[in-house]
């Protein structure tokens, strides 16, 4: 059974950082494209970051390019997403997920408020 297990979320003041954790069983990690997806309030799902199954290859949304860097161990079977420069609009709840098969876990809510 594929499972994905989330962490690291939190409030943090406005330029903060967070770095969110994701932790992969279940399926043969490595072989496999993963994606950071969030849903903020009222909002549909969002793809946030994309890192292929080697690492070597990554992408973002404008609105987080530059600021979120994503990357894995795939050793550790560990995916993460590391946040810096929070905005408010950054607020919602970040998803780890598995693209092939559109698995995610169940979430972790970032909030970024004074």
């Amino acid at each position: 059974e594929v499972q994905l297990v989330e962490s690291g979320g939190g409030l943090v003041q406005p330029g903060g950082s967070l770095r969110l954790s994701c932790e992969a069983s279940g399926f043969t990690f490595s072989w496999y494209t993963m994606s950071w997806v969030r849903q903020a309030p009222g909002k549909g799902l969002e793809t946030v970051s994309t890192v292929s199954a080697s690492g070597g290859s990554t992408s973002y949304a404008d609105s987080v390019k530059g600021r979120f860097t994503i990357s894995r161990d795939n050793a550790k079977n560990m995916l993460y997403l590391q946040m810096n420069s929070l905005k408010p609009e950054d607020t919602a709840v970040y998803y780890c997920a598995k693209v092939s098969g559109g698995v995610k876990g169940q979430g972790t809510q970032v909030t970024v408020s004074s």
